[in-house]
Parts: C-alpha cells; sequence; structure tokens
C-alpha cells in the first residue's frame, strides 16, 4: 500500500478549460458567443459525455434541437482539445517538483472518454502520473465518493495518507468523504504553500 500520495484533478487545476476558447474562434459576435454556450453547447450538455455518455448519441440529438447550428456542433467533437489552451500557471511546475521528491502521483479526472484519448497523448506531464482515474472511461463522476472509493482500490493507496486537489468545493467534499484529505484549489501559489506545510514538497 502507498502511505502518502498526492491526487490531482485536471481541468482548471493542471489545465485551463472553457467550451469559449473554441468558440470565440468560429462565432465573433460576444452576445452570440454567450447565447451559444449557455444555450446549445453548454457545460450541463458537455457533462453528459464525462458521465460517459458516448458522443455519437449525444451530436445527432442536439443537432435535430438546433438544426441551424450542425457544424458549430460538430466543431465540438472535431476540435474539442482548442477548449485547453494550456496549463495553469505554476501547476505543471509544481508536478514535476513532486515527482522528483519521490511522491506518487495521480489523477482523477471528469473527462469525456473519447475526449480524453484523443488530449492525454498530447501531454507528457501525464506519464508522470502512476494511474489516472477518467469519469468517462468508469462512467462515475465526482462527486459521487464510488469514484473515490474507486481510486483507493486502484491506486493501491492509504487513503489518510493521501491529498486531493480539485477546483470545485463539492469534488474535495466527496473525496473528504471517504478519508481523504483535500485541497480546494485556488492557484498554484496556494497550493505550493499548501503542499509544503503537509511535508509533500520541501
Amino acid at each position: 500500500m502507498i502511505r502518502r500520495s498526492v491526487i490531482f484533478d485536471v481541468g482548471r487545476v493542471l489545465f485551463d478549460w472553457d467550451l469559449r476558447h473554441l468558440f470565440a474562434k468560429l462565432i465573433a459576435d460576444r452576445d452570440e458567443l454567450e447565447w451559444f454556450v449557455t444555450h446549445v453547447v453548454t457545460p450541463e450538455w458537455h457533462f453528459q459525455h464525462d458521465a460517459g455518455r458516448p458522443l455519437a448519441e449525444m451530436l445527432p440529438e442536439l443537432k435535430a434541437e438546433f438544426p441551424g447550428h450542425g457544424a458549430l456542433i460538430d466543431a465540438y467533437a472535431t476540435r474539442f482539445n482548442e477548449t485547453i489552451p494550456g496549463p495553469v500557471p505554476g501547476s505543471l511546475e509544481l508536478v514535476e517538483r513532486l515527482d522528483a521528491a519521490g511522491v506518487p502521483l495521480f489523477a482523477i479526472t471528469n473527462f469525456g472518454h473519447e475526449f480524453w484519448e484523443a488530449f492525454r497523448p498530447t501531454q507528457p506531464i501525464f506519464d508522470r502520473f502512476r494511474d489516472i482515474i477518467v469519469s468517462g472511461t468508469e462512467k462515475l463522476l465526482k462527486p459521487d465518493p464510488a469514484i473515490y472509493r474507486l481510486a483507493i482500490d486502484r491506486f493501491g493507496i492509504d487513503p489518510a495518507g493521501a491529498l486531493f486537489i480539485d477546483d470545485v468545493a463539492a469534488n474535495v467534499a466527496g473525496a473528504e468523504s471517504v478519508g481523504i484529505a483535500g485541497h480546494r484549489f485556488r492557484g498554484a501559489a496556494d497550493l505550493e504553500r499548501d503542499l509544503g506545510a503537509r511535508g509533500y514538497l520541501p
């Protein structure tokens, strides 16, 4: 059993994510852009894929509901990586430092299976992680306690010695409900201080 470990979320902790990063390239009018991401390709609709629903079901349904926006809906599927413009400042450096210090690293991410398959190979930072649980693959979403129990079993970790980092308070609470300590992410500088205070970083 691994006594001490750090478990990261991915979106908005390691990498920035927002549907607007893609659709601002395709919709010039700001008001139209906001309407599109609050009524058509919305975060709530997108989270169905995070939960395990295949794009082959989701896309035809949405195009039938919004027939005038078919090309933009297709762009969501074919250009999803463009919703992730780059790393959150300072976060990947902390991953590198933890890895260099010998801290076992894991991740639990709400991420669609198909999109993860396309995104994961573009980011060598994930080579530093021993294992990553992807919600869309497991059909379990944070903050369901079941996804954290799966992590404990699969990672082979002692929850009492683990720290879970996420930007969403409910997801942190989900980890804490199964005995994993939590850190609500508000930036790399704050996380660095907490990692030091908890003894994960020198």
